[in-house]
């Protein structure tokens, strides 16, 4: 049972601020888990993960541990990884292949489906009895919901809601470029995870994505080393790919002001647009052509025309279609995170892309890369600057009331604006106290 009211969670965000305990009061953080993670729909996996029937990936969601299986007639399903009778996960690898899933503890067997093949000792030991207890639902258990996007599969604690595309709104448009841009129309998870773990509430990071203020300050110790280093070395040259990488982090604030940013219902976000710090690299003509040769040039201009910076699908999920990354957000506890970055390649696109894009995952993704510790260390400061009794308010002021609506069916503002900050924590009201739907604010 809550000590808070909805009334009092209510109260801790306003229009233009929020208070500092939703950053750092444990119950808050579980109330998050329960009526935030547990009822949105959140990142599972990607269907290329399991190819096969018979192929399983395991992960978490709102740290609930879960299967993503390949069943048998190709279909995928989401189960609760916890055997019907102890309650054992009954997968512990993180991927694999299994013809039927087995319990190592008393040796239940199932179907990759979840329904109970064998129970040990036979199924009629457990009929009813006078106690009380119902006889046991001996099968493993799916989640409530669970869908796929273009290949991405999500899944919801909570067995009403949106469904998932309409849920996703203007933000399946960056899922449809990110697999677009193969000449197959496809995408595969490749490689391994980049996984580290911060020492700061989840919110931070998920805030963070599209905070266009903090780039060319918090960056500067690596992405101006890396502009400077360009201009000197290469002058109006082509730099090699991790100098173009870098560079555009260290842009000026009427780049980031241009990008914009934009907002939408239930805490999503984007942005840039028509230009990102990902619109400047250089061409790949082996790459160019292989995309003309399967969608013409003018189709394939206006794929390479949307050039969207982070979308974030609120809160667990952030993609980056034009370099074929994203970013999945686990929370802990109230002051600890783990976040995953993923690598896609592009169906019949060439290798060197696939090396571009892994190479900026290890610049800036990676635990030992270049970007990433400048933000990390912010985190860390701002979880430990609000344990201070300095003020109980945090802002959001920044253009206030000065965004506009777009025509996707959301607002959108200059790049500095906080209008992504307010929409985000609307949505969490909305989430935490019950309010129908989870619009977008300012």
């Amino acid at each position: 049972m809550s000590s808070y009211t909805d009334q009092q969670l209510a109260e801790m965000v306003r229009d233009e601020c929020v208070h500092r305990s939703l950053y750092t009061d444990p119950e808050i953080f579980e109330l998050e888990m329960e009526r935030i993670w547990g009822r949105a729909w959140i990142y599972v996996g990607h269907e290329s993960q399991i190819p096969e029937p018979g192929d399983y990936f395991t992960t978490e969601v709102a740290r609930q541990p879960v299967i993503l299986i390949r069943h048998r007639d190709g279909s995928f399903k989401v189960l609760f990884n916890r055997c019907a009778h102890k309650g054992s996960k009954v997968l512990e690898n993180p991927s694999g292949n299994a013809r039927f899933i087995r319990c190592g503890y008393h040796g239940w067997i199932y179907h990759t489906d979840g329904t109970c093949r064998t129970v040990t000792g036979g199924k009629a030991a457990y009929g009813n009895s006078d106690s009380g207890c119902p006889q046991p639902d001996l099968d493993l258990k799916p989640l409530p919901r669970a869908a796929s996007y273009r290949g991405f599969v999500f899944a919801s604690l909570a067995g009403d809601g949106p469904e998932l595309e309409p849920w996703l709104g203007a933000t399946a448009a960056s899922f449809d470029n990110m697999a677009d841009r193969s000449p197959e129309g496809e995408l595969e998870v490749t490689g391994g995870v980049l996984r580290y773990r911060h020492d700061s509430n989840w919110k931070f990071f998920v805030e963070n994505l599209n905070d266009m203020m903090h780039a060319m300050i918090a960056h500067q110790s690596s992405a101006q080393t890396a502009q400077r280093m360009g201009q000197q070395l290469f002058g109006d040259g082509q730099a090699p790919a991790a100098i173009q990488i870098l560079s555009p982090f260290a842009s000026d604030a009427n780049f980031f002001e241009k990008m914009g940013i934009h907002a939408f219902d239930h805490g999503h976000s984007y942005s840039g647009g028509k230009i990102s710090i990902h619109s400047a690299y250089s061409e790949i003509p082996e790459y160019t052509e292989a995309m003309e040769a399967a969608y013409g040039p003018e189709r394939t201009r206006e794929i390479f025309s949307l050039n969207r910076h982070n979308t974030v699908v609120y809160p667990s999920f952030t993609l980056k279609g034009a370099i074929q990354t994203i970013r999945v957000v686990k929370p802990v506890a109230v002051d600890e995170t783990i976040i995953e970055s993923w690598t896609f390649r592009l169906k019949g696109a060439p290798d060197e892309l696939l090396r571009r894009s892994i190479l900026y995952c290890n610049l800036i993704n990676s635990s030992a890369n270049l970007v990433g510790p400048d933000d990390h260390e912010n985190y860390h400061r701002i979880q430990h600057g609000l344990k201070t009794q300095g003020d109980d308010w945090i802002s959001m002021h920044r253009y206030l009331d000065a965004d506009e609506p777009n025509d996707e069916g959301g607002r959108s503002a200059t790049g500095s604006s906080d209008m992504v900050f307010r929409n985000q924590f609307k949505a969490w009201k909305a989430y935490m106290t019950g309010a129908n739907g989870a619009g977008t604010g300012r």
